[in-house]
This record gives structure tokens, C-alpha cells and sequence, in this order.
């Protein structure tokens, strides 16, 4: 970055604006930035109660010259454990707010160095703001650093540390003794600003006798003299550029904490639970679909299921619940015996208050025509209503036919048909090889296919029972399981 002249420095030659100065007013977390900032204005311009997220400006008169100052949102300090003690809460002290001093930016939030936008053509003055009551370890040196740098080159010769609640130091200790007792990295930063620094008791802020602000703004002519009247250039393209990559940086890490905090989920707490009702024709594998996904032989395959029947395991950190059911005529839905609708209905009836998933089992043996489809379509809208299909998802069974053609090959080779099924599903599907219970590693994806369309589905995550479904004469369905067990741990509901 190149430094110019101001030509703002020396005044309108015919004296109708006063001569200006512009500061640019960067630090940690609860630095005290916004409370200095309002010292240096005179009144209350910033607010001091609330996290500072964008960049602000506010103008006053000092002694004739017309002062331009900017307050920034904190920059970013990784964590780290050892320095984490609480900040004090009194704002007055140097705290700008109640919040942690640790935490991240948010997408909400813009980067510091926006701030030297909002001072055009730039800052004549980069004051480093620094509370004496926080320690500052060799992680805020390199933060400080990391923002100097993001400016640009050339800034430290513009830069001033300003220390804040120096009223919270022991008696007879001067800001110079906190500053070597402090350590390496203090000392660093203010060598690196050219030995500039200024102490601020903003308790003081409202007294008469108050010189604090005369004097920093002396020291701010001192510096801008020995830069010979120049101030730091801002380039705001490069900056642009800066802010777009640390937002960048912001959404990978954003993505990074929900992905560990899903896995934590997962193996942490209660097993969350899935309710799953397998529906589809007469002998396309369901209740070898139901073993693969339990585990175990739970369900007798090889021949036809006349009742419901519910089965529990825990799998990969879930307990998943699932109810096979009587498969349906593949032609229509009148060919289907009233029985075995029923039964469909009562399957649905057994995972209270309501099934996740339906999963509708199809085996990629089988081509699909349009009487096929609009049957099965017929069948899950007539027995569980025309929502059904923000809960449905369709399973391929015998997997192992595909060899090592993709799934998503043998989709488009099915025809437009297949497709139009997918699509009222929501393009949820799944391919289980069903021939070994509990050897198929795709099972824990399938269960995390599940739990995206319930997240999908919001306040809708799973099909409400119908109480056209009940019915007293319950001699069609048979169950295991006592009745009370109705799966009201759900943490899904």
C-alpha cells in the first residue's frame, strides 16, 4: 500500500471545513474499542451494551480540527484454554460487552479492516486498542499481526497501541511497568508501533480535569508529522478481496462445527430413534430389507407376510423400530384385499405417534411401467394421504444384481417412469444389498439419508396417525411388543 499526502491536512485554502483527522480504531474482544471511541467523540455516539458487528463512524471538533473516527467489530482470537478468564462486565473498565471474548465471527458480522472503507482515502491514525485487565499472550500478538497485515503493507509506521482500564491496576503501577511485566508479546506490539502508546481511563471520560483525549491527540499530530503529514492509502478492492476470503473461512468453519456436532450427537446422549414402516408389492424383499437394516434375522423371508409385525435393535447408534407389512397387488389397488390395506394402515398405527420413513422397497430386478407406478402411487395416497410422499423414500432391494453399474446408471436406464417416482419421493433413494443381515455398510447410510429428509421435513418430521387407521378388531395385527411401547423417547418427533 502506498501513503499520499492529504490534502485535507492542510484545511480549505478558504477555510470552510477545518482541517480533518481520521482515526481507525481496531482490537480484541472486549477491548474497550467502542467505549474509546465514544471518550475520543465526547458523547455516547457508539453503543457500548451490544457486540459490535459492523463498522461504524462518528465525527466531532476537537480544538478546531474536525476528527473522523471509526469503531470496527472485533478481530478474531483463536482459542485458546489457559486464556479464557471471564472479562469484567463494567464497560468502563475496558469490556465492551457481556460476551465471551472468545467467540468467532459470524457470517452476520463483517471483518475490521471494512472500517478503513468508511475513512476515505484512509486512516491517519490506526489506534490498537488493548485492555490492561485481559492478559495478551503470544495468541493476540498474532492476531493484532494477522489484522495489521490484512490492511496492508506499511501500516505499523500509522499505528498507536492505546491501553484501556488502566484505573484497574494496582496503585503506584505505571502503564510502562505493565507493560514489561506483562511479557515478550506485549512488548513486541508496541515496539512494532514505533514505541507509541497511550494509556485511557474512560471512568474519566465525564471529569473536567480530563486530558486524556487532548493528549492522545497530540501524540496523533507527533506521529502524522514524523510520517511527514501522510496517511495510510486504503486499497478497498484488496480489502474486498480479504473480506470475501475470510467469509469464506467463516462458512467452512461454521460447516465443520454442525458436522462435529451431529457426530457428537451420534455418539453422545440417549440413542435417538427412527420409526420406519417397509411397504411395497407382494415379494419384492421387504422383510429381508427389515433383517439387513436390524441386523438380524427378525423377519421370517422366503414367504408371504400375512400380518404386521414390529421389530426393535439398536444400530449404529440409533434404535430404529420397523413394521413389515403384507405386500400390496402390483396392477391396482382394488386387486388389493381390503385385509391387507388395513393391515398397511395398522402397520403405521404401530410406530405411535407416526412412522419417520415409508420406506417403499423395489427391487432393481423389476422394470417400472406407468400402470405400476400410478398403482403404487394410488396405494400410499389412498392409504396414508396425499403427504405421505414428504415422508416416503424408495429402497432398492437386490443390490447385489448391479454388480458395479452405479446406482444412478441403472436409474436413467429405467425410463421416465422410475424418475417420476423418484421425483414425488423428493429423489430420496437408497440401494441394500439384503442378501447378509448386518454386513451391508450401507445400511448407516441409508439411516443418515433418513435423518436429512426429516430435517428436511422441519415440523413435519414424521406421518401423524390417523384415527381412521385404529380400529378395535386388532386380530390382523400381531406383535411382539407390549402395547405401551410406543416409542414416545423419540428425540426426532
Amino acid at each position: 500500500m502506498a501513503a499520499v499526502s492529504s490534502a485535507s491536512d492542510t484545511g480549505d485554502p478558504r477555510g470552510r471545513h477545518p482541517p480533518e483527522r481520521r482515526l481507525l480504531i481496531l482490537g480484541g474482544p472486549q477491548s474497550g474499542k467502542t467505549s474509546t471511541a465514544n471518550s475520543i467523540l465526547g458523547d455516547e455516539v457508539f453503543d457500548v451494551g451490544t457486540e459490535t458487528t459492523h463498522s461504524n463512524v462518528g465525527q466531532t471538533e476537537i480544538y478546531g480540527r474536525r476528527v473522523t473516527v471509526v469503531d470496527t467489530p472485533p478481530w478474531a482470537i483463536p482459542g485458546d484454554p489457559e486464556d479464557n478468564a471471564e472479562a469484567d462486565n463494567d464497560d468502563n473498565a475496558g469490556a465492551e460487552s457481556d460476551n465471551p471474548p472468545r467467540a468467532p465471527q459470524s457470517l452476520d458480522s463483517e471483518g475490521p479492516c471494512m472500517g478503513a472503507i468508511l475513512c476515505p482515502p484512509g486512516p491517519h491514525a490506526i489506534l490498537l486498542v488493548v485492555s490492561v485487565t485481559q492478559p495478551f499472550s503470544e495468541t493476540e500478538r498474532r492476531a493484532a499481526e494477522e489484522q495489521l497485515g490484512a490492511l496492508g503493507g506499511g501500516t505499523w509506521r500509522y499505528s498507536m497501541v492505546v491501553f484501556t482500564g488502566v484505573d484497574k491496576l494496582p496503585k503506584e503501577v505505571f502503564i510502562e511497568e505493565h507493560i514489561e511485566n506483562t511479557g515478550e508479546s506485549l512488548q513486541w506490539l508496541v515496539e512494532r508501533c514505533g514505541s507509541r502508546y497511550h494509556a485511557f481511563d474512560n471512568t474519566r471520560k465525564d471529569t473536567e480535569d480530563n486530558t486524556q483525549v487532548p493528549e492522545l491527540m497530540e501524540k496523533v499530530e507527533e506521529m502524522i508529522t514524523d510520517n511527514q503529514g501522510w496517511y495510510f492509502e486504503v486499497n478497498e478492492l484488496i480489502l474486498l478481496e480479504e473480506e470475501q476470503a475470510r467469509r469464506a473461512l467463516e462458512e467452512e468453519r461454521m460447516r465443520m462445527e454442525e458436522h462435529a456436532r451431529q457426530r457428537d450427537q451420534m455418539i453422545g446422549g440417549p440413542p435417538r430413534e427412527l420409526r420406519l414402516l417397509l411397504l411395497g408389492w407382494k415379494g419384492v424383499g421387504k422383510s429381508s430389507v427389515g433383517n439387513s437394516i436390524l441386523g438380524r434375522r427378525y423377519f421370517e423371508s422366503g414367504q408371504e407376510t400375512e400380518l404386521c409385525l414390529r421389530r426393535q435393535a439398536l444400530v449404529s447408534g440409533r434404535r430404529i423400530t420397523i413394521v413389515d407389512t403384507p405386500g400390496w397387488d402390483w396392477f391396482s389397488v382394488r386387486r388389493t384385499p381390503k385385509r391387507i390395506r388395513q393391515e398397511s394402515q395398522r402397520g403405521a398405527a404401530l410406530l405411535r405417534p407416526g412412522p419417520h420413513t415409508l420406506l417403499l422397497v423395489l427391487p432393481v430386478v423389476s422394470s417400472l411401467t406407468a400402470r405400476k407406478r400410478r398403482t403404487l402411487l394410488a396405494h400410499i395416497e389412498t392409504l396414508f394421504g396425499d403427504s405421505a410422499c414428504l415422508h416416503t423414500m424408495v429402497l432398492f432391494s437386490c443390490g447385489d444384481w448391479l454388480g458395479r453399474t452405479p446406482i444412478e446408471e441403472h436409474i436413467l436406464r429405467g425410463g421416465r417412469e422410475l424418475q417420476r417416482l423418484l421425483e414425488y419421493c423428493g429423489n430420496y433413494y437408497h440401494v441394500l444389498d439384503s442378501k447378509i443381515p448386518g454386513k451391508d455398510r450401507s445400511v448407516s447410510v441409508l439411516l443418515d439419508k433418513m435423518e436429512e429428509m426429516i430435517r428436511e421435513n422441519g415440523d413435519k418430521a414424521f406421518l401423524p396417525i390417523q384415527t381412521e387407521w385404529l380400529s378395535e378388531d386388532s386380530s390382523y395385527s400381531s406383535d411382539n411388543t407390549e402395547p405401551e411401547d410406543d416409542c414416545r423417547g423419540c428425540q426426532l418427533q
